[in-house]
């Protein structure tokens, strides 16, 4: 009764609640990315580039300005989404017409010149990150001690998914945002200013990975190179839930972490590759995705 495939229960339990956070970290980055792609059709590389400067604006926060988590948490987001702003007015505005490999091609172009900003200063070793005293410590579950920063990891991450896919699905503001990226010309008819909410929503997928790299800070190595196999993770997510899917977005990203985790425990060596196997069984068989739409 211990044992599921011959695995013990306590042990497949843990590896579910690790992928659970793993999810987490998953969703709340590819909805960054299914943001900006469904909003402004641009598929954004530099992504990974602001999950890294969250952490390392954080870790710099801390390191020069004493200057806690919990502060870091609510600034640093604010800080990556103003950069996001420069970055769509200077460079991203004058490519929304033209084919989508464009803003492939400058997004990468960006991502490396960030990181290697990032390396020449501060070089690529990884720097501790201190986990704020109100989240140290673990909590026994039962079948697991479970650390109190990693439950915090999950339920920040869906709080900040769903209140996203709300905001977007349900509201005014979501309303005007669809429009805007949907019929721009009938829209700044009415009055809204297109190019300010096109703006505000870059910069507000920006700000999701800062948040999100934030999050992160704690349980790994801050380091200018944490961005590489993340991003690489996450476009992948972002392609079996569908481009521009936002529900779809969250809910792959948990649903592979936890696969993630399953196959670690049945078979560990797969662990690393299983979301791309995913991928490219979904692509053969549903190109746009499993919450994505035909054009």
């Amino acid at each position: 009764m211990n044992e599921v495939f011959g695995i013990p229960l306590p042990a497949l339990l843990g590896q579910l609640m690790l992928g659970l956070v793993n999810g987490s970290f998953y969703a709340l980055m590819s909805l960054g990315l299914a943001v900006i792609f469904g909003m402004l059709q641009i598929i954004n590389f530099a992504h990974g580039a602001m999950y890294m400067m969250g952490a390392m604006f954080a870790w710099m926060a801390m390191v020069y300005l004493g200057i806690g988590y919990w502060w870091s948490l609510v600034l640093v987001p604010f800080a990556v989404g103003a950069i996001g702003i420069v970055i769509e007015r200077f460079l991203l505005q004058w490519i929304y017409k033209l084919d989508h490999l464009y803003g492939l091609l400058l997004t990468f172009g960006l991502a490396l010149m960030i990181g290697g900003g990032f390396r020449y200063v501060f070089g690529a070793a990884g720097q501790p990150y201190t986990i704020p005293k109100e989240l140290s410590g673990v909590i026994d579950l039962g079948f697991m001690f479970m650390p109190k920063y990693r439950l915090w990891v999950i339920v920040a991450s869906l709080a900040v998914c769903f209140a996203t896919w709300y905001m977007i699905e349900k509201t005014r503001l979501g309303a005007y945002l669809r429009a805007a990226t949907e019929n721009p010309k009938l829209t700044q008819a009415f009055g809204i200013n297109v190019p300010v909410m096109v703006m505000l929503t870059y910069a507000f997928g920006a700000a999701l990975a800062g948040f999100a790299g934030v999050l992160a800070a704690p349980t790994t190595q801050v380091s200018p190179l944490m961005s590489a196999n993340m991003i690489i993770t996450v476009f992948a997510v972002v392609v079996i839930g569908g481009m521009g899917s936002i529900m779809g977005s969250i809910v792959t990203g948990l649903g592979l972490g936890v696969l993630e985790g399953l196959t670690k425990v049945f078979y560990a060596e797969a662990s690393s590759t299983v979301i791309f196997v995913v991928m490219v069984f979904v692509l053969m068989f549903r190109p746009a995705g499993l919450f994505g739409k035909e054009k």
